[in-house]
């Protein structure tokens, strides 16, 4: 578990859950199984559905070998589709710890870390037919300006879409490191290691259709979740966690919530942390990862 990828707050997230031995519960970011294997430790009779698209996260969930555990190599956004083929349609709790694995970051045929030269891939779901490469090289100017503004925060945005739109016209971006050349002048001098961490973080929203997936995915946590049941989600950018708050508050990603004839409030859930739960200052110094994450945690009215 902690080779393959060490589970963040990982304690905080079991007493989030508040679990039931008895109860259905949903892992939909399983990685390497962290969570998951604590998960089943609590079940007594009860069930637990993972899921994760990637096919290391498959091999590892093969390992595992408890009854109580169904494996869906799924991304989270088909999570009701998933468990309705498993005669699941009301679960006591949801997991979701959103972001990458140490494993997918630290293996370089990956592309997703910027601290090795890689091929310019980003797949979580290595079928799939969007690359980093292939957005890169063929998305227009002003589509990159835009995701690499919207997805990576980026202050030079448009400055980083010509570079990159020039590099491409003398030959295709195909590593990482030609990526990391084509921007070297628009990176901040000193703040290289942040700078290009956004640009990666841009490319693989867009490569999964992350933002689109995870709107999915909340939405879906209603229809599904039993009363009383617990949403447990971990964000480590401020897109993702603005929009978890949103959705635990409102009900919704965007705009005011939503009220009935009465004026009482239509929302799934309330949340049960205003502020978000952050790591201890000894869990950071251990792994650098938990340095970024925030836990939400809300309850099915």
């Amino acid at each position: 578990m902690t080779e393959y990828h060490k589970p963040v707050m990982l304690q905080e997230c079991l007493e989030g859950l508040r679990i039931d031995p008895q109860g259905t519960y949903v892992d939909v970011t399983f990685g390497g199984g962290g969570h998951s294997k604590k998960i089943l430790e609590h079940l007594k009779g009860g069930r637990l559905i993972a899921f994760d698209q990637d096919d290391d996260a498959r091999i590892e969930a093969e390992k595992i070998g408890n009854r109580s555990l169904t494996f869906c190599q799924a991304n989270f956004m088909h999570m009701k589709r998933y468990l309705k083929l498993n005669g699941v349609t009301q679960v006591n709790g949801i997991l979701a710890d959103l972001g990458i694995s140490s494993h997918q970051i630290d293996s370089p045929e990956r592309g997703f870390s910027t601290r090795f030269d890689g091929p310019l891939d980003m797949r979580m779901d290595q079928h799939a037919s969007v690359t980093a490469a292939k957005v890169l090289n063929e998305y227009p100017e002003d589509q990159l300006h835009k995701i690499l503004g919207m997805y990576g925060e980026l202050k030079n945005a448009r400055t980083a879409a010509r570079l990159i739109a020039q590099f491409r016209v003398d030959r295709p971006l195909e590593k990482t490191t030609d990526l990391k050349s084509a921007l070297q002048s628009a990176a901040p001098r000193g703040k290289e290691n942040k700078y290009f961490a956004q640009v990666f973080q841009a490319l693989r929203i867009e490569v999964n259709e992350e933002m689109k997936a995870l709107e999915d995915f909340l939405h879906q946590c209603g229809e599904v979740m039993s009363p009383g049941g617990r949403l447990v989600v971990m964000s480590y950018h401020s897109l993702e966690d603005r929009m978890v708050k949103n959705y635990m508050m409102k009900g919704k990603m965007f705009g005011d919530v939503e009220k009935d004839f009465y004026g009482n409030e239509l929302r799934p859930f309330k949340p049960v942390n205003k502020k978000p739960i952050e790591a201890s200052a000894d869990e950071v110094a251990e792994n650098n990862r938990a340095r970024s994450a925030k836990l939400r945690v809300a309850e099915k009215l």
